[in-house]
């Protein structure tokens, strides 16, 4: 009989699932919104806007792709084109900087709106990153594309006897209404940015009409009264927040945590990890209100630390200041994502952006059970596996990460995994004497919402098309956060006819005949929304082959950027016994180094291949499958530009 692919789940405290290899919405896309914080008490001016340095970071995407980074006070743009998987640099001009760079009294609980924002638009996906500088305080922020933007947040930052804590919203679209904590507090246009500070905005919940970007910004800020610096990282939207995470630990080897809540009754279950109190939060996991958080002390020595919650939450890690022991880092902040918001590439280089940073590295998170998989391509090379550091696993949460370190400044850096990755990127000061001074943020993942989601036979709707289903009793489940309480809130469609019989049901079974379904769940939340999730079911297999785990009959849609593509053949039935019982063709040209073998792995360069596997069974039927592979070899550079 065909083997039957496994998906196990860590059902008490969810396990990491396998990520697709297309998400509904990753960190990548075609439209950011960005814009800078008050760095202390500095105000520019002519005497102090050389000690600034902002920078916007475009990563090309398989296609190449062209841009314009647009300053809304300014009206000027900024065009740029890049290749397949370039890395472009922009450092903003002294023009520039005063009209991105938002200010309020140090130290004063007050407001503004200004227009100070960059809007970055390209014709092709990408992703965006932004750093802020002043001399020794740094920080990075990956930048969230609009299709991933909402209208609810909370503030997650930490607090500081230095300065007051800040927040910016960009508003993405005209008449645009902000709240915060249900305050009306502006009515903002497309560009348009609302700064506030204030003493500790963590657990502020901010709400809008519309879509918008919500940054944390602190002015200066020190974790546990060490080393200061600045903190500066867009926050996720709460319906991509999740119920588990993993948090790994950069080479410093501690780092503090905060888990903060976003409905009430909230639970926290959580291994390898301290509460800290003191710093405003709760004395314990259980029975969180909304907007009430747990901070925890997690290290190294504990291989990281497992989270799960019963209602969704937002995680944050901080990375410590410690003081002059090398290696030395600052107050940095980074934005975990939930184990389900894995992506199978991310592309990054080295942010050589403040000279007192000398060790740069990526930190990449995945299941343990596919972390050899896992390979790295530095400056378009073939991909390796990785090497230059260790795997540290968490057994509690199946869950490995590895410090690698990116030794190479002018170089970039592909990892791959196609069971699924996510990579936080940080850099520090290693030489001695020591300065304190850092980087930390979210290098690539994917965006889901998490508001909703089902599975089919456990695998995720989003995955389905990339799964041929060889049996026909399909089981289907789904998970809703705030559903309607009125019937009819949930309803399940199949090739766009509802299903009525199992209206309202969150668990159903059905047993379909072989052939291609769409399956579509409708469901009306709360605040009576409706939203719909759509994933395509194939059912019946008696003979199948994948190429780097993706099933043939969806290899039209998906572009190979590694050169090396392990193909796996799955059969139903015995094989003749003769040789030649397989045969695999490339191009109608027999590959005959791996004929009979079920496993083989080739590499290819950048084409479209037909790929065709013909198996002959005992019963002397013959089986023939055909698909296209489709190979885009990267081609890697960084440009870097300065302007004056």
């Amino acid at each position: 009989m065909l083997m039957k692919r496994v998906y196990c789940f860590f059902i008490a405290i969810l396990l990491f699932l396998s990520s697709p290899l297309h998400a509904q919405n990753t960190t990548e896309g075609t439209e950011f919104w960005v814009t800078f914080g008050q760095v202390a008490g500095i105000v520019i001016s002519p005497l102090t806007i050389n000690s600034f340095d902002f920078h916007i970071r475009v990563v090309g995407g398989c296609d190449s792709t062209s841009g314009t980074i647009y300053f809304t006070n300014l009206g000027t743009s900024i065009p740029f084109e890049i290749a397949p998987y370039e890395i472009y640099g922009y450092s903003l001009d002294n023009t520039e900087k005063p009209a991105v760079y938002n200010t309020v009294p140090i130290n004063a609980a007050s407001d503004s709106i200004t227009n100070f924002s960059i809007r970055v638009t390209t014709s092709n996906p990408v992703s965006v990153f932004a750093y802020r500088g002043v001399n020794q305080h740094s920080d990075i922020s990956n930048v969230l594309p609009v299709t991933a933007l909402e209208t609810e947040y909370y503030a997650i930052s930490y607090p500081s006897t230095a300065a007051n804590d800040a927040y910016t919203v960009i508003a993405t679209q005209n008449n645009t209404s902000l709240w915060h904590n249900e305050d009306l507090v502006a009515i903002l246009d497309s560009g348009e940015v609302y700064y506030r500070t204030s003493l500790d905005i963590t657990g502020n919940r901010i709400t809008s009409s519309k879509p918008v970007a919500f940054f944390a910004q602190h002015k200066v800020t020190s974790i546990h009264n060490t080393t200061s610096t600045i903190l500066f990282q867009q926050l996720a939207p709460v319906n991509t927040w999740g119920k588990a995470f993993f948090v790994p630990v950069t080479i410093i080897g501690r780092e503090y945590v905060r888990i903060l809540a976003s409905e009430n009754n909230t639970t926290i279950s959580q291994i390898g990890g301290t509460i800290i109190t003191g710093t405003g939060g709760q004395h314990t996991l259980e029975n969180l209100q909304a907007g009430e958080f747990v901070e925890l002390e997690i290290s190294l020595s504990n291989n990281g630390c497992f989270i799960h919650a019963n209602n969704p939450v937002g995680v944050c890690s901080f990375m410590e200041s410690n003081g002059t022991t090398n290696p030395i880092g600052s107050a940095s902040q980074a934005w975990i994502p939930a184990v389900e918001q894995t992506t199978p590439n991310v592309l990054m280089a080295p942010y050589v952006h403040n000279q007192f940073i000398n060790y740069h590295c990526a930190l990449i998170i995945t299941s343990t059970a596919t972390r050899g998989n896992t390979t790295v391509s530095i400056g378009g090379e073939s991909p390796v596996s990785l090497s230059d550091g260790n795997w540290v696993n968490n057994a509690e949460a199946k869950m490995s990460f590895y410090n690698f370190p990116l030794t190479n400044l002018s170089s970039s850096y592909i990892f791959s995994n196609q069971a699924g990755i996510i990579v936080l990127g940080y850099g520090i000061n290693a030489a001695a004497p020591p300065t304190s001074t850092s980087y930390y943020y979210l290098a690539g993942s994917s965006m889901r919402n998490m508001s909703a989601t089902f599975t089919a036979n456990d695998i995720p709707y989003y995955d389905m098309f990339g799964n041929m289903f060889c049996e026909n009793d399909i089981t289907f489940v789904a998970d809703i956060e705030g559903i309607h309480p009125n019937p009819g809130s949930l309803k399940w469609y199949i090739d766009g006819d509802e299903y009525v019989q199992v209206r309202d049901s969150l668990q159903w079974s059905k047993n379909f005949a072989t052939g291609s379904y769409e399956i579509k769940m409708e469901v009306r939340f709360e605040d009576n929304n409706m939203e719909i999730y759509e994933g395509t079911l194939k059912v019946g297999c008696e003979a199948a082959f994948y190429a780097n785990n993706v099933h043939y009959d969806s290899l039209y849609k998906t572009t190979f950027c590694a050169k090396n593509v392990d193909f796996r053949a799955e059969i139903e039935g015995d094989l003749h016994a003769d040789e030649g019982r397989v045969k695999w063709y490339i191009n109608d040209v027999e590959y005959e180094e791996v004929r009979d073998s079920l496993e083989w792995s080739k590499n290819f360069e950048t084409n479209d291949y037909d790929i065709k596997m013909v198996a002959l069974l005992a019963n002397g039927e013959a089986i023939t499958l055909v698909a296209t592979l489709r190979m885009e070899i990267l081609w890697i550079k960084m440009r870097n530009i300065r302007t004056h």
